[in-house]
């Protein structure tokens, strides 16, 4: 058993070993690519991967960014491009404004897992529906038959990239009488797109989404770059033609543009390459949870990297000496519906009335998009902080699955948001009258006395029975009466 992170070292330590035998020299430092919309933990995994092979991680870098610098390093004319970069196993879209060496990542989207692997896959069981149909023979049962499925399969596919029809064979299967028997099929490209139709339309949420963000329309674009071998379906392409009403930019090979503009990265970090400048951003917000299960957000997706940022918070009862911090990443309102990234207790508070106590949190990206989260209470100084690096108990989540979420969601977490904020400013209204009769009992008149218990009364009988517009409105009311005290 293997962790994912080994399975990487074992696929880096083989990397490095080849480049070695081929330069006649140690291999130390790398410079590794991951797709735009690897989320911390992901990214952190990699870095750990690179470690545990050896190798000192000089950078971790957008896979859509690599490709920039692969076309857009000699250019001097200002341009805005749009990668969009489909490989096997994701599906990355990054805008980009570069030229004079300067480069600007405006935004990025994704789905994490989206790439020709489905596209084999969906293949792959047609291919086997077909076959058991013909003959009666399900190639599922049979793991070795399968897998030769799979890979004659995946080479048609690539086929149908340059042919209109190609034939698939796979030779002897024993069928379901015991005969050994070749199974052939003549399969022609509009078939492999009608079949694939959905997986292409899923394309068209995170090209969207990119563009909103960086407040961009489709004729924005001067160009876009295609990344990765399955931008070589035509289907594809045209897809991309119908959406921008221009021709992809495919001068470079798609297979080798990620590669290029990670060695000029090397290049830049190794001082052999100069005057370019690279602006990365982060994917995802990042926050921390607050009262009421809200998430609070300090740092905004698509914030440029590195960049940090820091937000003050207080305690939620009285004569609260400790703190537990929940930072989490993501988009929607509520904790529960983001991922959770990692948790840590600051200890020592003073002990105050609620509200009173000040803690600073703060986020620090680096350039490889890691992050570190640090917690000060201002009166003592007391800090605790982490570095977001356990990856491996993290959620699982997709992060293209989140902006969707987010945006089909945004009205009813809004709702929620505002009813949990309700609930919260209920509860903090009661405290501050309760306090107010307690300091000021002897100098109010008692009908003016009655009148405050009462309104108090009243409110927690509306946060009992959750009533959320007679929350506000006993809320409103109470307000108006101990703010005349």
């Amino acid at each position: 058993t293997f962790t994912p992170q080994e399975i990487s070292a074992i696929i880096l330590r083989k990397i490095k070993s080849d480049a070695e035998n081929y330069l006649g020299d140690h291999v130390e430092k790398a410079v590794i690519t991951v797709p735009a919309y690897f989320n911390n933990r992901q990214r952190q995994a990699t870095k750990e991967a690179g470690i545990l092979a050896g190798l000192h991680v000089m950078r971790i870098i957008n896979e859509p960014t690599a490709a920039s610098l692969a076309y857009g390093l000699h250019r001097e004319d200002i341009q805005t491009i749009l990668i969009w970069d489909l490989g096997g196993g994701t599906f990355d879209v990054s805008i980009l404004e570069l030229g004079d060496g300067f480069f600007q990542v405006k935004a990025v989207c994704g789905d994490t897992r989206l790439g020709g692997d489905d596209w084999d896959e969906r293949f792959t069981q047609y291919l086997a529906d077909t076959f058991f149909s013909e003959c009666g023979y399900d190639v599922r049962t049979d793991k070795m038959a399968l897998q030769s499925l799979r890979e004659v399969g995946e080479k048609a596919k690539r086929e149908l990239s340059y042919r209109y029809k190609t034939g698939i064979s796979l030779p002897l299967v024993r069928n379901d009488t015991g005969e050994i028997t070749n199974l052939e099929v003549m399969i022609n490209r509009e078939t492999f797109d009608i079949i694939t139709e959905d997986l292409r339309k899923k394309l068209l949420g995170p090209t969207r989404q990119a563009l909103s963000d960086a407040g961009l329309n489709p004729g924005d674009i001067d160009r876009i770059v295609l990344v990765g071998g399955s931008t070589r379906m035509p289907a594809v392409r045209r897809m991309v033609e119908d959406v921008f009403h221009k021709r992809p930019y495919t001068q470079i090979n798609p297979d080798e543009v990620v590669a290029i503009g990670a060695a000029v990265q090397a290049g830049i970090l190794m001082r052999e390459i100069e005057d370019v400048v690279l602006v990365d951003v982060t994917p995802l917000s990042l926050g921390i949870e607050t009262q009421g299960g809200l998430f609070s957000k300090i740092l905004p997706r698509n914030s440029t990297v590195p960049t940090s940022a820091s937000k003050i918070v207080t305690t939620a009862e009285d004569n609260q000496t400790e703190m537990d911090i929940h930072i989490l990443q993501g988009e929607r309102e509520m904790v529960t519906d983001n991922i959770s990234l990692g948790q840590f207790q600051l200890n020592d508070i003073p002990p105050m009335p609620r509200g009173k106590a000040q803690v600073e949190i703060s986020f620090e990206i680096d350039i490889d998009g890691i992050v570190k989260v640090s917690a000060q209470d201002l009166f003592t100084e007391n800090q605790m902080n982490i570095t977001i690096n356990d990856s491996h108990l993290l959620s699982d989540k997709e992060v293209e699955e989140m902006i969707t979420d987010a945006e089909s969601h945004a009205e009813d977490d809004m709702k929620g948001r505002d009813e949990v904020e309700i609930h919260i400013l209920a509860e903090r209204t009661i405290h501050a009258a309760q306090k107010a009769i307690e300091e000021k009992k002897s100098e109010m008149a008692t009908p003016y006395l009655f009148d405050i218990q009462r309104n108090i009364s009243e409110l927690k009988k509306a946060l009992v029975e959750n009533e959320s517009g007679l929350i506000r409105n006993k809320t409103v009311e109470l307000r108006k009466w101990f703010e005349t005290v």
